[in-house]
């Protein structure tokens, strides 16, 4: 749309044709709801307005303490200051607006170059230059900057009509963030409900935090009395004992209930998309990057984010997570604007991390970070009295479940239950309970031999070896069953109950290897 000027493109502030400009101006820029067609906008019409050959918006950035051009219109066959341009507060004119919230004129930048942009603007060979403060509600957003080749003072009603815009390309400017804001907190709600929905479809099944045992007590007391702090805690022990349950259980009883529980899976993370996993990037931040995406730690802001298998973190991400932690302060990949989490780390391993530390495989800073508030799951063969609560547990829960008769287990089963050594802990028990229940049809479980990957004689044998070896055969003896697959409905991390990438950490800990 073309906004017709006078010849010789002055307006008298009286005249119609002043406030038919302005209106139609102040449509079009109100009719944007986001900053990139704004700018497209507000450069596509102040051309139309008065004789220039350079106009430029800027906004101010408190991180920054610099001002960033957002919109760029210019016929100058050379330009110094393109988009994305960023010019710091102190020297620049742009500065001395903002802190005045005044206009600045400088008619012959040729001869004199007042601010530091300036020696710019004499070099794109610009002659004069009038900076307008953009102000909404008396607080300065930045400044539009419109620059000539004809030198010398600009016509007063010129500079007049320019500030009516000014203030109008402000508002819209304000307008423009308060929808981006609305969408922005709409999009979280939206994120913040799936993980919601999600969490609703998983059961919320705290089977590790059933028992009568001692040690279950301990580390209950342990969780509620962290619970309603921000304190991050450090969970540790073996693979399967519910440590991921006793995160959730903890972030349950925390005044942090009703936002998500984001779960990061450390070991699974992309090594060359870890801080886009973690923190987000923009559009167009990388190959592949076609919009913005959210990162782990926005989708936990105001909630809790578990970090399972933390151990296996690589370094760079470690130490880019402990400036987070240390600041509280986000960057998508791609983008120069800070962003605020609110986030508490519930962290989890059942790697020796201190071990790590004096390999030099985990950042010791980072690990005392962490290991404000440990808790030490401990594994079920330390508790075999909380078997048989386990396993009716599970029974009760699978018998709803799958829609099966059994109420209760026949007690020789039972026996073998908790003889059984479980080096897969609880998941291994919710396995073969859930097996099991699948293959009967009456109303006592019956657990037979052929459920566990090792028999009784085999388990005798090694009963007297120590944890590290018996662990070690363990998994041997399932690789042999399994023929070395890992991975799939056949494969030994599912013999084992194991995620495959844990069962390849173990592999790599205890030094098994196939022979060749």
């Amino acid at each position: 749309m073309n906004i017709p000027c006078e010849p010789d493109n002055r307006f008298s502030l009286s005249s119609p044709m002043f406030y038919r400009t302005l209106l139609e101006v102040t449509n079009v820029l109100n009719s944007q709801h986001d900053t990139e067609s704004l700018w497209k906008a507000i450069a596509g019409h102040i051309k139309h307005i008065v004789s220039w050959e350079r106009a430029g918006i800027t906004l101010y950035h408190s991180d920054l303490d610099a001002f960033r051009f957002y919109a760029v219109e210019t016929i100058m066959p050379i330009v110094r200051l393109k988009c994305d341009a960023i010019i710091p507060r102190e020297g620049s004119a742009m500065g001395w607006v903002y802190a005045n919230q005044q206009i600045h004129i400088r008619p012959h930048i040729q001869q004199e170059q007042v601010f530091l942009e300036d020696r710019y603007y004499q070099e794109e060979g610009l002659g004069r230059m009038i900076n307008l403060p953009l102000m909404v509600g008396g607080n300065c957003l930045g400044s539009l900057n419109i620059g000539s080749v004809e030198a010398g003072p600009p016509d007063t009603e010129n500079v007049e009509f320019l500030g009516q815009v000014a203030k109008q390309i402000a508002l819209a400017i304000d307008h423009v963030r308060a929808y981006e804001e609305i969408s922005r907190l709409r999009d979280q709600l939206a994120r913040e409900n799936a993980y919601l929905l999600e969490e609703i479809k998983i059961s919320h099944d705290f089977g590790a935090m059933v028992g009568k045992s001692q040690n279950v007590r301990n580390i209950l007391d342990l969780a509620q009395a962290v619970a309603p702090t921000n304190t991050s805690v450090l969970i540790t022990g073996e693979t399967g004992t519910g440590k991921e349950l006793l995160a959730r259980f903890i972030h349950e009883l925390s005044p942090r209930r009703d936002k998500p529980f984001v779960r990061v899976n450390c070991a699974s993370l992309p090594s060359g998309l870890v801080e886009s996993e973690l923190f987000g990037h923009e559009k167009g931040a990388f190959t592949g990057a076609e919009q913005t995406r959210p990162g782990k730690f926005e989708l936990a802001n105001g909630g809790a984010l578990f970090l399972d298998e933390i151990g296996e973190m690589p370094l760079e991400a470690q130490a880019k997570l402990l400036r987070v932690l240390q600041d509280g302060i986000i960057e998508r990949v791609g983008s120069v604007q800070s962003l605020e989490v609110d986030v508490r780390i519930i962290a989890a391993t059942n790697a020796e991390l201190t071990k790590a530390m004096g390999e030099g495989r985990f950042r010791s800073d980072l690990f005392y970070r962490l290991h404000v508030f440990p808790i030490e799951v401990p594994p079920l063969r330390e508790r075999p009295q909380d078997i048989p609560l386990l396993v009716r547990h599970f029974i009760e829960k699978n018998r709803l479940e799958f829609k099966r008769p059994c109420q209760d287990i026949e007690e020789s089963s039972l026996q073998k239950l908790v003889d059984y050594h479980w080096p897969g802990n609880i998941r291994e028990l919710k396995n073969i309970i859930e097996r099991a229940m699948i293959l009967s049809n009456t109303a006592l479980l019956t657990i037979d031999d052929a459920f566990f990957p090792t028999h009784s004689p085999t388990q005798e044998i090694v009963s007297s070896t120590k944890l590290k070896d018996l662990e070690k055969l363990r998994i041997q003896q399932a690789l042999k069953i399994c023929e070395w697959r890992i991975d799939g409905p056949l494969g030994a991390a599912k013999q084992l109950g194991l995620n495959p990438s844990t069962l390849r950490s173990r592999l790599k800990k205890l030094g098994i290897k196939r022979a060749r």
